[in-house]
């Protein structure tokens, strides 16, 4: 095992050379050295395993990791939820090989409610990330964000600040800064309700989005959740965001933390 390795170093080709995005005309190809997470996994035949994995230059890739169920296999102990890890795989198919996999360190273990937090971080990345599109960003975020959550700080905050930074990643997150209907700054005083595809704007009767001030919108906008209010409307509203970007598909993960920490 190998430690010491920043979990966001940068990835290299086998035997040198830049990277690529894999795309169906090219040659089969080597990648090697790639820092990433197991999001999920599942078996595949008698004795391998289909992982998804969240790379930071590759974005989600699917590999077969074969062997990983042998109980001898060197896999077995390494594609485990939450461990900083340094992957390789090969191919040009939707589903690669991999290669190598070796554990990096560098985060403490979650616990308790931190580990059911991780888990909803990570449904959320398996139903609302594309596969092979990558988000570097999201990656150093999702790092920093299972760090915070390994060291206490609060999960409901921690929580909205993931779901705001995914949403603006996958590119339906929007500005809340300024009123998509004037293009005017938001107004602290004000209320306004969040259209999931055009942005803040200034409530309807037949509205049934939540509510929220523009402090809050505002808050949101640069990361303050220091305010109460901010924390309670902050988590209507990305409720209500991600039910309609999900498609009204469920997290499973998100009702047992409901049910548990009212997150």
């Amino acid at each position: 095992m190998q430690q010491g390795r920043s979990v966001a170093q940068a990835p290299r080709r086998a035997g040198g050379g830049t990277v690529s995005r894999n795309r169906p005309h090219e040659k089969e190809i080597r990648i090697a050295g790639q820092p990433a997470f197991v999001l999920h996994s599942y078996p595949y035949k008698e004795t391998s395993l289909i992982v998804d994995v969240f790379t930071r230059d590759y974005g989600r890739v699917a590999l077969v990791a074969k062997g990983a169920k042998r109980p001898h296999s060197k896999l077995r102990g390494v594609l485990q939820t939450f461990q900083p890890l340094s992957v390789g795989w090969t191919g040009k198919a939707e589903i690669k090989t991999l290669t190598d996999a070796e554990w990096i360190g560098g985060l403490l273990p979650l616990e308790r409610s931190a580990l059911l937090c991780g888990f909803y971080l990570n449904e959320l990345l398996m139903k609302l990330m594309a596969r092979d599109d990558p988000h570097p960003a999201l990656f150093d975020h999702y790092v920093a964000t299972l760090n915070q959550l390994a060291h206490d700080e609060p999960p409901p905050i921690v929580l909205r600040k993931f779901e705001r930074m995914l949403l603006k990643e996958t590119g339906v997150g929007g500005d809340f800064s300024t009123s998509a209907e004037t293009g005017e700054a938001i107004v602290i005083s004000d209320t306004y309700v969040v259209d999931p595809e055009q942005g803040p704007r200034t409530p309807r009767a037949e509205d049934t989005a939540p509510r929220v001030s523009g402090k809050t919108l505002l808050d949101m906008e640069r990361e303050d959740y220091s305010d109460s209010n901010t924390q309670l409307q902050s988590k209507f509203l990305m409720r209500f965001l991600l039910a309609h970007h999900l498609g009204g598909a469920p997290l499973n993960t998100r009702q047992i933390l409901l049910d548990l920490m009212q997150l």
